[in-house]
């Protein structure tokens, strides 16, 4: 089998967009994503997984969308497992729709799994994304850290589950990747173990912390489902971000919020309330870097990837 394919990277995260017609039995694209999770996993962890790629890669898979007024349907995955919304993996998505002559500037509507999210392809090449509604569900949480003893923060919804930390212990610096990448990691197996969850029992799969930043509103570093952190300033955690400074009265509605990665890419932020919910839009660039084919040969023992 042979899968074609285009990467490029937002704000240094990479998006691996495949164009390919895989049966996943029409329904909603909820549904859809269920049969690709189910019936074609085998793909996600061959297109995301080492030897062909590695745990930082984001995968999209292009599907119509059930929605005549979306310029297309997206499905999107990572190393471990399917995705609900995805931030910088959406403006790879549309740049890459732009490449190949799908998509012209203006403003485009994209179908996900958790909802249409309106995008803006600007003259520039910048994408800005309205996302899906955000919300703060719980605030000032404690959860007891092994070796940090008790961490405060809150539980948010940006089209993924993040537990965002403003005092972090760990100064947020790239020199400090792997202090970071251990504490937010025992983070998440803590909300786990004393059952701290989104809403509904969800899974709180993101760990997101904050520190000081010289050209910026804030930097970032943000933990995913994977292990692996996001080199952009993540789209989904910029929303939840976005929610909860309104939450909190510091940030008003169409307010500019600059939000810099562990990498110092910079997203910029902003909201506006709709019938009393957080619209937050997001606004970055990404860059086509590679296009090709993934060759799927089930004589080679790894076609399928290493790993989950």
């Amino acid at each position: 089998m042979e899968v074609p394919f285009i990467d490029s990277h937002t704000g240094g995260e990479p998006t691996r967009v495949l164009d390919f017609p895989f049966d996943l039995g029409g329904g909603s694209l909820f549904e859809q994503r269920e049969v690709f999770k189910t019936r074609w996993d085998h793909i996600r962890k061959a297109a995301c997984n080492e030897p062909r790629a590695s745990d930082t890669v984001v995968g999209a898979l292009l599907v119509p969308p059930t929605d005549p007024a979306c310029v297309s349907g997206v499905i999107f995955f990572n190393n471990v497992g399917v995705l609900g919304m995805c931030g910088h993996g959406t403006i790879g998505v549309i740049r890459t729709l732009q490449t190949l002559g799908r998509i012209e500037p203006g403003t485009h509507l994209l179908e996900t799994p958790v909802g249409t999210v309106t995008t803006t392809l600007h003259a520039d090449g910048r994408v800005t994304v309205q996302n899906v509604p955000a919300y703060r569900h719980l605030r000032q949480v404690q959860v007891k850290v092994p070796g940090h003893g008790t961490v405060t923060g809150d539980v948010a919804w940006g089209g993924n589950w993040f537990f965002l930390i403003q005092d972090c212990p760990i100064a947020v610096e790239f020199s400090q990747l792997e202090a970071l990448t251990e504490f937010t990691w025992k983070v998440r197996q803590a909300l786990q173990e004393q059952n701290i969850t989104g809403k509904d029992g969800a899974l709180i799969d993101h760990i997101e912390v904050f520190g000081p930043a010289e050209t910026a509103d804030s930097r970032n570093f943000v933990l995913c489902p994977g292990k692996a952190y996001d080199r952009s300033p993540c789209g989904t955690g910029t929303s939840a971000k976005l929610a909860c400074l309104q939450a909190d009265g510091k940030l008003q509605e169409g307010q500019v919020w600059k939000q810099e990665s562990i990498i110092g890419s910079v997203f910029e932020g902003s909201y506006q309330l709709t019938r009393g919910q957080v619209i937050p839009s997001i606004t970055g660039q990404a860059f086509i870097n590679m296009r090709g084919v993934l060759i799927l040969d089930e004589m080679d023992p790894y076609c399928w990837g290493i790993g989950q």
